[in-house]
């Protein structure tokens, strides 16, 4: 992607002084591309299947999840802003060479699979909305996807997120106005741990579906791509204290549209007795409980949440491959394009071979669950070691921190793989 001008010139007022809130705007955006990837179609999925199921009990996981999708997606941008390499080219540098092929090669198969989710996701919607087929949506999500990337900015692509991240936010606040929430319920179920009967399953797809490799690896890219370490020690230390305000601000907006949209199913279809099993189902049965414009409104975001999540998935597969090369994500650039077309022609041919699109959306989850905690602990070796990061290295409690998250993101993930399987 073409890296755009960073210039001090665009925070200073007319005074010459430069503007300490503009300053900050200047480093705040990256956190957002990250959003999108956990306010996905597969999100949308688990979360209504648990408000559906077990009303406001299952929020905590909301909360837990986004608490440990922070540290981990700090750790992501902590390794761009330190030495100017993304997870991929990071591996492809300081692995050996089989490793970082396997480590690669596993990753881009969760790209794949990440896409197969969001390309179907949106597909979904413009079913919703205009009765379009499941596979002529795709191919228009897929199109659309690429000719996104092709703007080759990432300022502009960071404005069309944060356009697409509105959408969903202002639609899940129009739903909200319209249903009865029980708030002291509500606020209880946030932090409170509940384990319902038979809940352990739908707790371990809330928890899988908000952490995802392909977030993690795209970034560190996005961080990277700004070349803060070229700029000295007083530049990176800044910018790692802008950044980590960004990821925090980026992740809590994340954290409130996956709460609203259990809110919704909660107050919804569980007061109702309804269980939820697809997403085409949930919006059919919004329209009679609550109103034609609720039904047009969950589709209109569902359909922003697909677009911009198979655009942020495509790049993430651009990026993975063009780092085993040492090469950034680049539009023009010829690993960058095979990483995108891998991803979104490989994700376009599953679906159009599916028999059951939700069974898809539910295999694509266990995909995402196998490769997670290679790019998990990846990461992790590689902002722990010395050699890669220098004085900026993971001190021993940020060490032992990550790894605990990690293990216990792995755990889950493993037991979500197992249940399922089942």
């Amino acid at each position: 992607m073409k890296k755009d001008a960073d210039s001090t010139e665009s925070t200073r007022p007319l005074n010459g002084k430069p503007s300490k809130t503009l300053e900050i705007l200047k480093y705040i955006g990256p956190g957002l591309f990250v959003t999108v990837g956990f306010i996905d179609p597969g999100n949308w999925a688990t979360n209504m299947s648990a408000g559906a199921d077990y009303g406001y009990k299952l929020l905590w996981v909301v909360t837990l999840s986004t608490a440990m999708l922070i540290l981990l997606q700090h750790n992501a941008a902590h390794l761009g802003i330190a030495t100017g390499l993304c997870i991929a080219e990071g591996a492809g540098k300081y692995f050996s060479r089989l490793t970082a092929k396997l480590f690669i090669g596993t990753a881009m198969l969760a790209s794949v699979a990440t896409a197969l989710a969001e390309v179907l996701g949106a597909a979904i919607g413009l079913q919703m909305l205009f009765k379009i087929p499941i596979a002529v949506g795709a191919v228009i999500t897929m199109i659309f996807s690429a000719l996104m990337l092709i703007s080759n900015s990432y300022k502009r692509l960071e404005m069309w997120i944060m356009g697409f991240v509105s959408i969903i936010g202002i639609s899940f606040i129009f739903e909200l106005t319209l249903i009865d929430i029980k708030w002291d319920e509500a606020i209880k179920g946030c932090f409170i741990p509940q384990f319902p009967t038979g809940s352990i399953a739908i707790i371990m797809g809330v928890l899988g579906a908000v952490v995802m490799p392909h977030n993690l690896f795209l970034h560190s890219e996005v961080i990277q791509s700004r070349q803060w370490n070229l700029k000295g020690e007083e530049v990176i230390n800044k910018q790692l204290k802008y950044e980590f305000l960004d990821t925090i601000t980026a992740m809590l907006i994340g954290w409130a549209i996956n709460s609203a949209m259990m809110l919704v199913a909660a107050s919804v279809f569980n007061t109702n007795g309804i269980s939820v099993t697809e997403l085409q189902q949930a919006q059919a049965t919004l329209k009679p409980l609550v109103g034609n414009a609720a039904a047009v409104v969950f589709a209109l975001a569902l359909l922003a949440s697909g677009l911009a999540s198979s655009t942020t998935a495509a790049m993430a597969g651009g990026s993975i491959l063009g780092g085993l090369y040492q090469k950034p994500l680049e539009i023009t650039d010829t690993h960058t394009r095979i990483g995108v077309g891998i991803t979104l022609c490989g994700a376009l041919i599953i679906i159009f071979l599916l028999k059951d699109p939700f069974k898809g959306l539910i295999w694509s989850q266990i995909a995402l669950s196998v490769q997670l905690p290679w790019t998990v602990f990846g990461l992790v070796y590689l902002t722990s070691s010395k050699k890669v990061m220098g004085k900026y290295v993971n001190s021993t409690r940020n060490k032992i921190s990550l790894f605990i998250v990690a293990a216990i993101v792995t755990a889950l993930n493993v037991i979500l793989i197992i249940d399922t399987i089942k």
